[in-house]
């Protein structure tokens, strides 16, 4: 994406995002959650999934239909400013502290933190439902289903298996979206 930086400081850590969001147009929301990530000066976007739609997933009333997908970043962040960096992120797309499990323009979610196994109050990495989620972990399979959960060792290949055999619940890969700007034909 942007290429190599060359700014001082700390090694970078590779990470996993997620990226969501069902308001708005959904797409244009996603690409913009990628373009602020890279545009940020402690993080660089290395690689990302392709776009995928699910049902909303949590309690309460039905919800309009998520679109969803995977950033691997390097990143010179620690998680609490890595996490801080996103919410500023979500912010400036219209996220209020008050969308927790309500429709929203867009969700950024700290996945994996290279091999890191954090559990405070206000963060926890590997992200708490990893596990249970199609909607997470088949872009985050398409990065590498090899990868390893670190707190539960399985392998991301093998948890999304789990959760299409338990209860079928998809992430239905949208090949008509990417998450690079469509241009036109000349």
């Amino acid at each position: 994406m942007s290429g190599t930086r060359t700014e001082e400081g700390p090694p970078a850590a590779s990470a996993v995002i997620g990226l969501g969001g069902n308001q708005g147009d959904r797409l244009a929301e996603l690409r913009a959650g990628i373009a602020a990530l890279d545009a940020h000066p402690g993080i660089e976007v290395l690689e990302t999934s392709g776009v995928y739609e699910s049902e909303y997933v949590g309690p309460g009333p039905d919800q309009p239909p998520y679109l969803n997908a995977c950033a691997v970043v390097a990143t010179r962040l620690a998680p609490r400013a890595l996490l801080a960096a996103l919410k500023g992120m979500e912010r400036a797309r219209g996220r209020d502290g008050e969308t927790h499990m309500r429709p929203r323009t867009l969700d950024l979610d700290i996945l994996l933190y290279g091999d890191l196994v954090m559990r405070t109050r206000d963060l926890e990495i590997p992200h708490p439902r990893l596990s249970e989620r199609a909607f997470v972990l088949e872009p985050l399979a398409e990065l590498g289903a090899g990868r390893r959960v670190p707190d539960s060792g399985q392998t991301v290949g093998d948890l999304c298996a789990m959760i299409r055999a338990a209860d079928g619940r998809v992430a239905r890969r949208r090949p008509d979206a990417t998450l690079s700007p469509v241009t036109a034909p000349d």
